[in-house]
Formats: C-alpha cells, structure tokens, sequence
C-alpha cells in the first residue's frame, strides 16, 4: 500500500516503466514543529533559517500480516522497529534530474 502522496512507479534499467503503485489516499507523515532561528542574507535576499524537529508518526496503519506499506524515508527512519515499511530505493532521474521512478523498494 502506497501511504505517499504520490505514484510510485517501479522501472528497469533503461527507465522503461514495469509497475506503477498509485497512492492510496492515505499519507503517512511525522508531525513538524518549526522554530524561528534567525535571519540569513543570500544574494540580497532575507531568508528565514528555522529549526525543524519531527515528532509523532500521523496516518500509519497498524502492521498487517503480508502487506507492505511505502512510506517516505523520514517516516521509515521513525519506525525503525516495524519490518513492513518500505522507500523507494535505487531511483532513475530524467535528463532535467527528476525522479521518474525506482529500481528496488527498501527497508531501512
């Protein structure tokens, strides 16, 4: 079950598509809290440097016996001890550098 906002498209060597997994509707995420850090000057432009913290897991069903769920890295990393979560591993980018999909799903 694809628990990201987006189409996970498993491809071979050459890019050509072999499996899409669409989303299911359903995103897992770890909740964020953002604090204010201070104020950065990049090329003449103010940027605000925060500082981020992940914290409780959201939308992650409960472990089902046989069934896998793709989730991104950051969730993953989280839940170290749960054995059915997979990321896309071994991606394929485009001329422009864009992922068009992966080679191998992974546990972390």
């Amino acid at each position: 079950m694809n628990l990201t906002p987006h189409a996970i498209h498993i491809v071979d060597d050459s890019g050509s598509p072999l499996l899409t997994l669409p989303p299911s509707g359903s995103v897992a995420r770890c909740a964020t809290a953002r604090e204010f850090n201070r104020l950065l000057s990049i090329g003449g432009v103010v940027i605000s440097q925060t500082h981020t913290g992940f914290g409780e897991i959201e939308g992650l069903p409960c472990s089902v016996t046989g069934i896998f769920y793709i989730v991104s890295a950051l969730v993953a990393q989280a839940a170290r001890d749960r054995d059915d979560l997979l990321i896309p591993d071994d991606t394929v980018r485009d001329n422009e550098g864009r992922i068009m999909g992966c080679r191998a799903l992974a546990r972390i």
